[in-house]
């Protein structure tokens, strides 16, 4: 029996009947049940999707059929579109409150219930008259059509035949209208006070120059061209004649917008000083940790489970010797020992490389005795590219294409190896990759859940899953022995504490960018580069850092729940199989889900 024959993982054969047409047209209601009508009307919402983003098409491998033409454009992300995108999930709550939702059970009302949080939330934060959906600002050090559409055009845009090639210069031509187009909505909202804190606009600025600085041949959309397409035609000199002619002059006029906005950038990092800043942040957080917690109940959730981690982590130490000093004090003193330091070269980067598979490799074994469903597509190990290292955080994980064309990836920041001590990257690998983001991701990639379903992303739950796969991985034995990799796993969820405590602390509490620095280096003992990089990240994305304790918090507690409610009847394979067949969806679904479960 195959890892998905236990049920297909999530849905039965008549949803999956559905969703397989995903561009149907929607049944008329008086001709359908109330599942008929959920899963047209699913089956609509995510062909919308894809016709209004031909990025996302590319990503899924469905660029094909009626989506063909998504292979030569790139997303509108005029003011105009944006206006659309903000009525949108209001005209969705209301096609999905035609269904009667007393008539849906099972996974069916699993599906409802997930789609209609996930609009309800998104339209939180669309009475906001800026900002970019579920962000504040367009243009950042980490956000911005700048850093995410060369990377998309060199690594997702396949380029197999002279038709391939010539879409990808049609999209090359396409992103210097983005380019403009995001420049004209910053600008926009700079006129209305929302300007990206000082330190964000000067690194967005820093990045902008130093891409458009690139040689012509060097650069990535050029040498991408090059390298790939040149066999069919002189694309790189098309490439070239495109970058200099349309996207360099696009470059240029978003550097002088930005700027122009500079000498009105204030240095306050949270959004509380903008219009109902305090509102978009209660907003933001809804979305993020799919929960009602207020600001402060986050705030005291992480500095409650950052003090529990701490006396554990302290307790190690001192069976170590270490006992002077705060924990952070100790750990960063750890973190900077000979056996701990990988070379700043070539080939210490690839010996941390190494060393992440290596562990992936350690833990297929044991998997099989805690996990039922497995993904069958494969995850690797990659290196942030060099020409956005500067705005990355420090790793995450890419999803593998829906169509099996490409494999799960973790990717992980090499900008600076003094930043990944030996002792942090086993809780680094089993986070990214196995069995955190991986196993979720990937078997819903393989699974029958409908594409909409598919597609939606909950962070407290994925991140929340992640940080639960670390707690996972200690349980079955993957620290045994090495009390300094337990100690690097600590950290990490220390890290995760402090990050509630300090996003809380910039939006809702007024806290300076460097206070939370300061906070978290002491916390912790990560190093200034590391912790500056993510603090900054979490003044151009709010909310969002909040999403990784809180769901594991509610992940932990669940599984608690119902160890203690089954007792003997509990098996921990078949509850991360239940879990896992959740797929994507809001805390208080998965928490509905898991306290029903019989065992």
């Amino acid at each position: 029996m195959t890892m998905l024959d236990r049920r297909q993982i999530m849905m039965g054969t008549a949803a999956a009947a559905l969703t397989a047409g995903f561009g149907a047209t929607a049944l008329p209601a008086s001709a359908a049940t109330p599942k008929e009508q959920l899963y047209a009307l699913f089956d609509a919402f995510f062909d919308e999707d894809l016709s209004d983003s031909p990025e996302q098409a590319t990503n899924l491998g469905l660029d094909i059929g009626k989506h063909a033409d998504a292979r030569s454009k790139l997303s509108d992300r005029s003011i105009a579109a944006w206006k659309r995108d903000r009525a949108e999930p209001a005209k969705r709550i209301a096609r999905l409150k035609t269904i009667d939702r007393k008539a849906l059970t099972g996974d069916d009302a699993i599906n409802y219930d997930t789609a209609l949080f996930n609009y309800e939330a998104r339209e939180g934060t669309s009475r906001f008259d800026y900002g970019s959906g579920s962000r504040p600002f367009v243009l950042t050090q980490y956000y911005g059509a700048y850093i995410s559409t060369p990377n998309f055009l060199d690594s997702k845009h396949k380029i197999e035949s002279a038709a391939d090639a010539d879409t990808y210069i049609a999209r090359m031509k396409a992103f210097a209208g983005v380019l403009d187009q995001e420049t004209e909505r910053a600008s926009a909202d700079a006129a209305k006070g929302v300007i990206p804190s000082d330190f964000m606009v000067d690194k967005a600025i820093a990045q902008l120059t130093q891409f458009r600085a690139i040689p012509v041949d060097k650069n990535v959309l050029v040498a991408s061209a090059a390298r790939r397409a040149k066999q069919y035609g002189d694309y790189d000199v098309q490439a070239a004649k495109v970058l200099t002619g349309e996207i360099q002059p696009a470059l240029d006029r978003q550097i002088a917008a930005l700027q122009a906005m500079r000498p009105k950038a204030v240095h306050d990092a949270g959004i509380g000083r903008l219009k109902d800043g305090d509102a978009f942040y209660a907003a933001l957080l809804k979305i993020y940790t799919t929960t009602n917690k207020t600001p402060e109940e986050v705030h005291r959730l992480g500095l409650d489970e950052g003090a529990e981690i701490q006396a554990r982590m302290d307790e190690i130490l001192k069976k170590r010797g270490l006992t002077q000093g705060s924990v952070g004090a100790r750990m960063a003193s750890l973190g900077t020992q000979p056996d701990q330091v990988f070379p700043n070269t070539d080939e210490g980067r690839a010996q941390i490389l190494d060393y992440c598979r290596g562990r992936l490799a350690k833990l297929q074994p044991e998997l099989p005795k805690w996990f039922g469903l497995m993904p069958q597509i494969p995850v690797e190990v990659r290196r942030v590219p060099t020409y956005t290292e500067a705005g990355s955080s420090g790793a995450y994980y890419e999803r593998p294409a829906l169509d099996g064309s490409r494999p799960g990836a973790v990717y992980i920041n090499l900008k600076d190896t003094a930043e990944w001590p030996r002792l942090s990257l086993a809780t680094l690998i089993h986070h990214e990759g196995a069995p955190g983001h991986h196993f979720q991701l990937a078997l819903v990639a393989q699974s029958n859940l409908p594409k909409l379903r598919q597609n939606m992303g909950f962070s407290a739950n994925t991140e929340g899953w992640a940080l639960y796969a670390e707690q996972v991985a200690m349980e079955m034995g993957m620290y045994e022995g090495d009390d300094l990799s337990l100690l690097g796993m600590y950290q990490a969820r220390l890290f995760r504490a402090s990050r509630c405590v300090v996003d809380t602390g910039l939006h809702a509490k007024g806290w300076s960018r460097e206070k939370a620095i300061a906070y978290m280096v002491e916390t912790g003992g990560d190093s200034v580069g590391k912790i500056s990089r993510e603090v900054e990240r979490y003044c151009a994305n709010p909310g969002q850092a909040c999403s990784y304790k809180v769901g594991h918090t509610v992940w932990a507690a669940s599984r608690e729940r119902a160890r203690k409610r089954l007792g003997g009847k509990f098996d921990i394979k078949r509850f991360h199989d239940t879990a896992l067949m959740v797929g994507p969806a809001p805390l208080t679904v998965l928490e509905g889900v898991i306290d029903r479960w019989q065992g």
